[in-house]
This record gives C-alpha cells, sequence and structure tokens, in this order.
C-alpha cells in the first residue's frame, strides 16, 4: 500500500468524522428547537421509521448526484461556474454513494447472518 493511499483513507475518515459531528449537532439543534424528528419505532409495531429514513436518505443521495451531474454539465458548457464547486460536488456525491453503497452491504450482511441462525 503507498503513503497516498494510505493519507487519501485518512482524509475519507476525517470527512466521515466530520459529518458525523455535523449530524449529531442538527440532530441536537433539531430537539433543542422544538422540531425534534421523530423517534426511530424500537416497539415493533406498525411504524415505518426505518423505510422512512432509508428511504429520505436515499433521496438525498440521489439529488446530492443530480446536483454534481448540473454542475459538471454548467461547467462543460462554459458557464460561470468555479471548477472547485465542480468538484466538491463530486466528491460529496461520491462519498455519499459509497456510504450508500458500504450501508447496504452491511445490512445484507446481517440479513445473511440472521437467516443462518438456527431457529
Amino acid at each position: 500500500m503507498s503513503i497516498s493511499s494510505v493519507s487519501g483513507a485518512d482524509r475519507v475518515m476525517a470527512i466521515r468524522a466530520q459529518i458525523l459531528e455535523r449530524n449529531a449537532a442538527l440532530q441536537k439543534a433539531a430537539q433543542v428547537g422544538g422540531t425534534a424528528a421523530p423517534a426511530p419505532n424500537t416497539a415493533g409495531g406498525a411504524g415505518n421509521s426505518f423505510g422512512a429514513t432509508l428511504e429520505a436518505a436515499l433521496k438525498q443521495v440521489n439529488a446530492s448526484q443530480n446536483a454534481a451531474n448540473q454542475a459538471s454539465e454548467a461547467y462543460e458548457r462554459g458557464e460561470t461556474v468555479d471548477v472547485a464547486q465542480v468538484m466538491m460536488a463530486r466528491q460529496k456525491a461520491s462519498i455519499a454513494f459509497e456510504a450508500t453503497l458500504q450501508t447496504r452491504n452491511k445490512l445484507l450482511s446481517a440479513y445473511k447472518d440472521i437467516m443462518s441462525m438456527p431457529v
């Protein structure tokens, strides 16, 4: 493994840590402001908060990818778009997609583990 790939992995982990910190701060701010997000349904009732949360996350990833594509197309057309903004949009979309992919992989792994448990 080269040194540049190690520093790249460190940067990705640092960005991930920042995202998690911002997410926690936003959740705290929402709770303090009186508009707290609905609590997840732990009773196993008829609620679909997991599905709704997953759907919202997928919509955010899709919106991020669409924004990155629009920024790229605007830059290619020669409109006044900063190349740094285009690259940031592309990186955000890439990281969001990678996180979604890893989440999917973990969910599939958990499903396989549960299905292989003896009853």
